[in-house]
């Protein structure tokens, strides 16, 4: 799954206009403008070679995206600094899971709930060692399936229409 991808489904999710989304990420420290954010919403398939004018969603974008979104569900904290880029750059899904539970306040057991709602079961050890810091010996990788589920999980809990 592409960051395109996590990007698209977040909006769908907690259905974000382009205008939110373009807040989102000035509130994670990028600009992009409007025109922008269409050109990262396209749907590119596996085989399909991507108009010319499609951007690509770095991991630097999409951490500075889900910064953004944990300050625009939780309101800003002043005498908090910027959070910093994170080191560990291979992990999206990983970035996604853990971001999201701290933006909209969850416990493991919230997060349990949503993956369930996503159609995988998981344990709290599970859950437990996709959370840790990538430098710790008990730490998982978050595959793709995890990740689809989840934000399947949320879409399920925050649209109304689905």
């Amino acid at each position: 799954m592409t960051n395109n991808d996590i990007l698209l489904r977040l909006r769908y999710a907690f259905d974000l206009k382009n205008k939110e989304v373009a807040e989102i990420f000035a509130l994670g420290g990028v600009t992009q403008t409007l025109k922008d954010i269409g050109n990262m919403l396209i749907k590119v398939g596996r085989d399909e070679e991507p108009p010319e004018y499609f951007i690509a969603v770095t991991n630097d974008m999409l951490e500075a995206f889900l910064n953004g979104f944990i300050t625009y569900k939780r309101g800003p904290q002043p005498d908090r600094k910027p959070a910093p880029v994170s080191q560990h750059k291979d992990a999206a899904n990983n970035m996604l899971l853990k971001k999201v539970k701290i933006a909209l306040s969850f416990t493991s057991e919230d997060v349990l709930d949503v993956l369930d709602e996503g159609g995988v079961a998981v344990s709290k050890g599970e859950i437990g060692a996709i959370l840790r810091n990538p430098s710790h010996r008990n730490y998982q990788q978050c595959g793709d399936r995890f990740a689809r589920c989840f934000l399947k999980g949320l879409t399920y809990r925050y649209r109304e229409d689905v």
